[in-house]
């Protein structure tokens, strides 16, 4: 009887440790938090519920604000910590740590990436991943740091470890380029703007240096596990995982030739590559994607098709990838369109409608919502304006800055704008200073989403918004 009491305690004991083993792992996971670029599916959407519909005049409650560098960076959040990548001036690159509950400053890690390019400021965001974060800084510099130590494990330039030339030894446009044409030699002409990609034990970014395309390394390590050849153009595109018969492909967007900024290279296409993602075997590619300064990743649109979105010339392609009889794959084109877009980020998904901020230096058509066969269903055109800015798609509802000073909650439907709720709640530098004057405010960077809290950002600050009940 003794011996069956035991039993039956340590029984308990066992499932009441694993529960809370449990509970701490998903603490730790954390389901609401917001681990890397686009969130915790890398699609720009968020599991989070109660999101407000509505706002005082004012908007929504502003939690705490804190001072940043000029950029277009933007933050994750893990654990209840803030990760931002920012920059200091022309000096190097800064990974700062913030509470999210207060916005106080934890720690941060400066190393020196000196260099000058148009739009300067951060460029990416990091990606977490268990007790390590992750940065790519707009000269190269990838970083594993211990989120507990708050030092680097490892370090590797991406580009002019895999053949690039310096981008930081000159100045822009002192290369007989036009003025933006980035530093010397090859380096891309506004920075490399890489977000990175941690897939089980790998991590992937793409190089796009002239002996690499897409490269993986060993999360923990930094060694190199495979690469794949040079790809095409300079892109500011990051990789993308798209599902093709199941199983995920690593998918890769690169530029078309750049005209104004590259006058002096032949002219070819732009490409999307489907490469194996433990192996790094290029499985699949298209080429014939004429846009030359792609910056939006690929979007699984499911069914094995993918879209591809830009800004310069056309503005999105759908293509189908189908596997053939001995076992390789080949896509073809759908449809393309100039009349849905977006210049920067990818556009949300949402009950088989497309919706993007389709703002370019040629066209302004605003928010856009395109059908899946490539018909679209209306634009806000400047009425109200979106050029730019970055969504959520979160509890039924969009969450959407402008590119400029408003924040806005939409309703997304086929038939037509439905705003919710909008408030000024971000600064623009004052007119006429730096390139603003030419560009507007630039408010550009990715939204973060953890709790309720919206974390956006200007030139100047980062924000918490209360956006939940």
């Amino acid at each position: 009887m003794m011996n069956k009491l035991i039993l039956s305690c340590l029984l308990i004991q066992l499932i009441f440790t694993n529960c809370n083993q449990a509970q701490n792992s998903q603490n730790l996971s954390g389901p609401q938090d917001w681990p890397q670029f686009l969130g915790p599916e890398r699609n720009g959407t968020s599991p989070e519920t109660g999101i407000l519909r509505s706002w005082p005049e004012t908007g929504p409650e502003v939690l705490w604000n804190t001072p940043v560098g000029i950029g277009y960076g933007g933050p994750v959040i893990g654990k209840g910590k803030v990760y931002l990548l920012d920059r200091n001036g022309e000096a190097g690159d800064i990974m700062r740590c913030f509470d999210l509950t207060d916005g106080k400053e934890l720690w941060q890690f400066s190393y020196d990436a000196p260099g000058s390019v148009m739009f300067p400021g951060s460029r990416s965001v990091p990606t977490l991943d268990g007790n390590y974060v992750y940065s790519c800084g707009g000269f190269g510099d990838l970083y594993c740091f211990d989120i507990n130590t708050h030092q680097p494990v490892w370090h590797i330039n991406i580009w002019t470890g895999f053949g690039g030339d310096s981008g930081n030894a000159e100045a822009a446009g002192t290369n007989g380029g036009p003025a933006g044409s980035g530093g010397k030699g090859n380096f891309p002409i506004w920075a490399i703007s890489q977000c990175p990609l941690v897939y089980g034990e790998l991590l992937i970014v793409a190089s796009q240096a002239p002996e690499a395309g897409v490269v993986a390394f060993n999360k923990l390590t930094g060694d190199l596990v495979w690469k794949t050849p040079n790809l095409g153009n300079e892109t500011y595109v990051s990789p993308a995982i798209c599902k093709i018969d199941g199983h995920d492909h690593v998918v890769m967007v690169t530029s078309s030739t750049n005209p104004i900024g590259r006058p002096e290279l032949p002219k070819t296409p732009g490409n999307i590559t489907g490469i194996d993602p433990l192996s790094g075997k290029i499985l699949w590619n298209f080429s014939g994607w004429e846009c030359h300064i792609s910056v939006a990743s690929a979007v699984d649109a499911g069914h094995n098709k993918i879209l591809v979105v830009g800004g310069y010339e056309y503005g999105a392609l759908m293509i189908q990838v189908e596997k053939q009889a001995d076992g390789s794959f080949a896509a073809k084109e759908l449809f393309k369109t100039v009349e849905f877009g977006d210049q920067t980020k990818p556009p949300i998904l949402h009950n088989g409608h497309f919706y993007a901020q389709y703002g370019t230096n040629n066209r302004r058509d605003g928010l856009v919502c395109m059908s899946m066969d490539g018909q679209v269903m209306w634009k806000t055109k400047r009425d109200p304006d979106f050029n730019k800015g970055s969504m959520i798609l979160v509890d039924g509802v969009i969450l959407a800055t402008d590119g400029a000073k408003k924040l806005y909650v939409i309703e997304p439907d086929p038939a037509g704008f439905k705003a919710l709720a909008s408030a000024e709640v971000l600064t623009a530098p004052p007119a006429g200073e730096g390139i603003s004057g030419r560009f507007g405010t630039m408010n550009w960077a990715p939204l973060a989403l953890s709790g309720g809290k919206l974390l956006i950002r200007d030139q100047s600050r980062m924000l918490c918004l209360k956006v939940a009940e």
